[in-house]
């Protein structure tokens, strides 16, 4: 075999790191698959349409078997989640941790490669539908950590334990400039806790990240959103923050109002901890944007800005909730994803596409069953480019 000079291997060496990171960007990319609907593909379909996207993440929100076996042998990496509901006895007994661990990982495992589990979604102290399930939260993930720790194999595969927020967890008057991004005073003594338990095992923080919902929001009220910063565009010369950094579109700004927060969090606990702490990861659990608009009802607004910084020259677009808007989007999400925001320079964001399909059967709001990317004949609806 004939080796190549050192010459020619300086020369290819720089672009085979530019490929390495490509291959490595693009993988941050995955999509939520709900199944909350009528006509929708079988789960072994599913998983041939997310290998024909080269799409090489999933998350579902709960352990459906059908699924989970679809992707045996997919190498596909999935995210799986506890429902709320369900919370109660994880947190209670860890024998029940152990038991939905043996039931619901263990039968797949290796044959498939699981990612996170996501112990309970979007739970916040102040809502009556969820409220109650807030002292349940960590002592289920803790349980759970627990017994997948016990499982050697488990242990190895580094499944990381985690549970889903909004962005609503960040205080309004707090998120803008987003380095100034808190947590909400009801907020903090729950999920204070709970940053500390990701930093000390090393799991991330899952956000549901919506710039369509604050800007459907914003155009109700002070409409001072442009919506090519919601919707991502290149082009948008970007908002520049008192601190100096400069926020190219509202998905940055989004989420680094969680980043601020949690650097924060774990700033008090530094302050009162021996050693020090790193902040976890903030990936980006859902995002998406409808073809079909609704009333925008019901999602989080954190992000508007109650002043004038955004709205560098007048509103124009109006209805982000199109066809046109939702391609728009989720392109520049894809590519937006590969970078990271200002608060993690550098990092790729691990994020969800949010959804899969149409989900017909899903309750609320119109626009929250016309998130889907894809027909039910593994079509995207408009065209996407996922590398």
């Amino acid at each position: 075999m004939k080796f190549p000079s050192l010459a020619a291997m300086a020369v290819a060496l720089p672009f085979l790191l530019i490929a390495l990171s490509l291959d490595f960007a693009a993988a941050q990319i995955g999509i939520a698959y709900g199944r909350n609907g009528m006509g929708l593909p079988p789960p072994p379909r599913v998983v041939e349409i997310l290998k024909q996207h080269n799409i090489q993440r999933m998350r579902i929100f709960d352990t459906d078997r059908a699924t989970l076996d679809a992707l045996r042998g997919s190498d596909i990496e999935v995210t799986v989640g506890i429902l709320n509901p369900d919370l109660g006895p994880l947190a209670s007994d860890p024998n029940a941790a152990v038991s939905w661990v043996r039931e619901n990982i263990q039968p797949y495992h290796p044959d498939v490669k699981f990612r996170h589990v996501v112990v309970g979604n979007e739970i916040m102290p102040e809502n009556p539908d969820t409220g109650m399930f807030v002292p349940l939260v960590l002592p289920a993930m803790r349980n759970i950590h627990d017994a997948l720790c016990a499982v050697p194999g488990l242990r190895d595969a580094a499944v990381k334990v985690t549970t889903a927020v909004s962005t609503e967890v960040v205080d309004p008057s707090s998120n803008f400039p987003p380095e100034n991004g808190t947590f909400r005073d009801d907020v903090a003594p729950y999920l204070d806790p709970i940053v500390g338990f990701l930093s000390d095992t090393g799991g991330p923080l899952f956000a549901s990240v919506y710039p369509y919902f604050a800007y459907v929001a914003d155009q109700m009220g002070a409409r001072v959103i442009d919506i090519r910063y919601a919707r991502l565009d290149p082009d948008f010369p970007g908002v520049t923050t008192m601190y100096g950094n400069t926020y190219k579109n509202l998905f940055y700004a989004l989420l680094d109002t969680v980043n601020a927060a949690v650097d924060k969090s774990i700033g008090k606990m530094v302050s009162t901890d021996a050693g020090n702490r790193t902040p976890p990861d903030v990936v980006s659990g859902e995002s998406g944007n409808p073809t079909l608009r609704g009333h925008g009802g019901g999602r989080s607004t954190v992000g508007k800005n109650s002043g004038n910084e955004v709205a560098a020259e007048a509103v124009e677009g109006g209805d982000m909730g199109t066809t046109e808007n939702a391609a728009r989007y989720i392109n520049n999400l894809i590519q937006a994803a590969k970078c990271g925001t200002p608060l993690r320079p550098g990092r790729p964001i691990e994020t969800y596409i949010f959804a899969m399909f149409d989900e017909s059967d899903k309750p609320g709001d119109e626009a929250e069953r016309n998130f889907g990317i894809c027909k039910p004949d593994g079509e995207t609806k408009y065209p996407i480019n996922f590398n």
